[in-house]
């Protein structure tokens, strides 16, 4: 009963904004393959960061009718649109009063440390700073509502719970269209259709430059503190993290992970959307708690339990996790619940969620399993930039971990790891957190400088193999940055990949 009751929520949800599709975009989803921006037609546009979705951002305005102004503080931006056929205009000499708008790329800082120069330009001129999504969402609202919007953020597991939840209604025979901060950047995919479902990680970068944000479903993982040089204060970050769930038709929220310093702003916004009329609002948690319809991990089954009666409490089991092997620990237990959530609104069968689950391939970079030496499995979790993460992936493996973590450090460095460094058989240092993260390991974790993660490797490699334990893991979560040494978490991943593969004796797992 409660399952066929979601489903007609859910239906509910997408189907108030079916107002059905424009000519221009059926015209759109029949040959164009951007997302032109035709909501600026016949306007000159700014453009600033050109990296990939700025390149993206500048044709798909050009695409709608719109006269480009397009620039970049670097050299190599510059030389990339120009190869794009893209047209510079040097920002720094323009007339700002002839522009329409600022379209600010993501990592170009909009409040914190200070304005970037061109958004204090773009103040003085009085005209409004956007995204690229913010773009997307008014070609969404001025041609076809209908096309279904999933918006995803949180601190941690956004880019998962995004592939996951891809994955999931593709399984299930819709066209998913996922990009924004995960792959493919939201101007490149194909144009809105009333068939169409957009499935958007969102960072607070993003979300803070899309004041018309709108989706049909908002999932908030969770809250903890990160990004606080870009936005000030975690109560600021957790404001524009808020700002997604309570703009979207419907919401999933995690309740447990929302800590700042007024209290856990997760379950705090789950309670103002769920006491709002005409509001769903569905919850998730890694334990059980007394709230209506929360979903809740006790491993290894995802468990929907809500009370009945006076003191009873009735319970439905949605989906064993066990044989879902891409989606170990639960922290993912987390990230699958809110992808069963998200689509459960909209209306997918239990069964071909649950199916879907569990054929997941994983995620690049996130504990990606790539290759077995004898039966040590090495675990790429690059894109473990913070402790936090890297919390995640240690949850994970109990005991015998060989950890190869370091980089470019963030604030508070792995003391936060200090619980999991019993489960931890020795680990191997590389990148400019060297001497930090030895100062931590002291006494407590034996340790290896190794500078560069060729050696790492090497090393771990060996000292597991020797050890020859039941349980032993080759893990890369580096808990930083990956600036010092490479140019993103991808590359670093990459990089460890073919360190892997090029081992003697290796099983190789494919790429993710």
């Amino acid at each position: 009963v409660w399952g066929n009751t979601f489903h007609q929520l859910g239906r509910g949800a997408a189907d108030h904004l079916n107002k059905g599709e424009s000519p221009l975009a059926q015209r759109y989803s029949r040959g164009t393959t951007m997302i032109p921006v035709t909501t600026f037609a016949d306007k000159t546009v700014a453009v600033f960061g050109l990296g990939g979705s700025g390149i993206a951002t500048a044709h798909a305005l050009i695409a709608g009718g719109a006269t480009v102004a397009a620039w970049d503080d670097g050299e190599a931006g510059r030389a990339a649109a120009e190869k794009a056929g893209i047209p510079l205009v040097d920002l720094n000499t323009a007339g700002w009063t002839k522009f329409a708008a600022l379209v600010l790329a993501p990592g170009v800082p909009l409040t914190h440390p200070e304005p970037h120069w061109t958004v204090k330009r773009a103040h003085d001129a009085k005209i409004e700073i956007i995204g690229d999504i913010e773009l997307f969402c008014r070609e969404r609202n001025a041609h076809c509502p209908a096309a279904t919007f999933i918006a995803i953020t949180g601190t941690n597991g956004k880019s998962t719970t995004t592939a996951l939840i891809a994955h999931i209604l593709r399984s299930a025979g819709k066209d998913a269209q996922m990009g924004g901060n995960i792959g493919v950047p939201i101007l490149a995919l194909d144009p809105p259709a009333k068939d169409r479902i957009y499935v958007i990680e969102m960072s607070s970068f993003q979300i803070d430059l899309t004041p018309r944000l709108n989706p049909t479903v908002g999932v908030l993982l969770n809250i903890t503190p990160d990004h606080i040089d870009r936005h000030g204060t975690v109560e600021n970050y957790a404001a524009i993290k808020e700002r997604l769930v309570m703009a979207a038709s419907s919401a999933v929220i995690g309740v447990e992970d929302g800590l700042t310093a007024s209290g856990n702003a997760c379950d705090e916004v789950f309670h103002v959307l769920d006491n709002t009329p005409d509001r769903l609002a569905l919850a998730f948690s890694r334990k059980r708690a007394q709230t209506t319809g929360i979903v809740y991990f006790q491993a290894p089954i995802l468990t929907r339990a809500f009370p009945s009666g006076a003191n009873g409490c009735f319970e439905e089991t949605l989906v064993d996790l066990s044989s879902a092997q891409t989606l170990r620990g639960a922290h993912n237990a987390e990230n699958a619940a809110a992808a069963f959530l998200a689509c459960e609104l909209l209306g997918i069968p239990h069964d071909e969620i649950g199916c879907a689950i569990k054929t997941y391939p994983g995620l690049a970079h996130r504990m990606e399993e790539i290759g077995r030496v004898g039966n040590v499995p090495f675990i790429n979790d690059s894109k473990a930039t913070n402790a936090d993460s890297t919390e995640k992936a240690l949850l994970s493996f109990p005991a015998g971990v060989y950890w190869i973590l370091g980089g470019k450090p963030k604030e508070g460095g792995i003391e936060p790891l200090r619980p999991y460094f019993p489960s931890i058989a020795k680990a191997y240092l590389i990148g400019a957190a060297s001497d930090e993260f030895a100062k931590t390991l002291e006494g407590h974790v034996p340790y290896e400088r190794c500078v560069t993660l060729d050696v790492a490797v090497a090393r771990a490699s060996a000292d597991a193999l020797a050890a020859n334990l039941p349980n032993s893991t080759v893990l890369l979560s580096p808990a930083c940055a990956s600036y010092d040494q490479f140019k993103s978490f991808e590359h670093r991943g990459d990089v460890f990949r073919a360190l892997v593969t090029a081992l003697p004796g290796v099983t190789p797992r494919g790429k993710a």
